[in-house]
């Protein structure tokens, strides 16, 4: 039974919240030695992800498809690619069927989504429809893959930490977090910074 893992943008921490017993990460810069984890080093704007077809039960992405340009002329300079589509197909090819894609981003309309001048791929609580169905709509840009959405949530980030679910609070902290919530929407804050996808591969 597959129960490995990879973990996009992993830096030297990489992330596996579904508790895999082997665990893999990819990164554009080489990672300290004596780390861990299986590391291959790629920049997933330009080039695959370095593992063959089918090798992993789930691929995480934790703030990174945020960095993710939609749109880059080719090297040529004749013709544009979609680096946040090929990325989708090559986390859909990567995936063992059923295999889970578990992503955590800022989100529009939060102002985290833009602060970061490094943001250059603004996600929306639709966007993964793009990808998701029997025929996604990103099909018309060279989306190849399908994903089934198992959960689209807005989350705080350190919520969304383990994929695992968490025991559900008592009515008085729901209730609690719930005006919290209202107050901060009544001040013209918005209450939650990301966006949370749990997609599962179809093939």
């Amino acid at each position: 039974m597959n129960d490995t893992h990879l973990d996009l943008g992993c830096g030297k921490y990489p992330r596996n919240p579904y508790g895999r017993a082997r665990l893999c990460g990819v990164d554009v810069r080489p990672v300290p030695a004596g780390v861990e984890f299986e590391h291959r080093v790629a920049n997933l704007s330009l080039q695959p992800i370095p593992w063959p077809d089918n090798t992993f039960a789930s691929v995480s992405a934790f703030d990174f498809i945020e960095h993710i340009p939609r749109l880059l002329p080719t090297a040529d300079g004749r013709d544009t690619t979609f680096p946040f589509i090929n990325l989708m197909n090559e986390v859909w090819r990567v995936l063992d069927h059923g295999g889970r894609f578990y992503a955590v981003t800022p989100a529009f309309p939060h102002p985290h989504a833009f602060t970061d001048p490094t943001h250059v791929n603004f996600i929306t609580h639709k966007t993964h429809e793009y990808f998701c169905g029997d025929k996604p709509q990103g099909r018309m840009y060279g989306f190849i893959g399908s994903f089934r959405a198992l959960r689209v949530e807005w989350v705080h980030s350190r919520e969304a930490y383990s994929a695992v679910s968490r025991p559900r609070k008592s009515l008085a902290k729901r209730l609690a977090g719930g005006l919290q919530a209202l107050l901060r929407k009544l001040r013209g804050k918005a209450t939650h910074a990301y966006v949370l996808w749990e997609l599962e591969a179809i093939k």
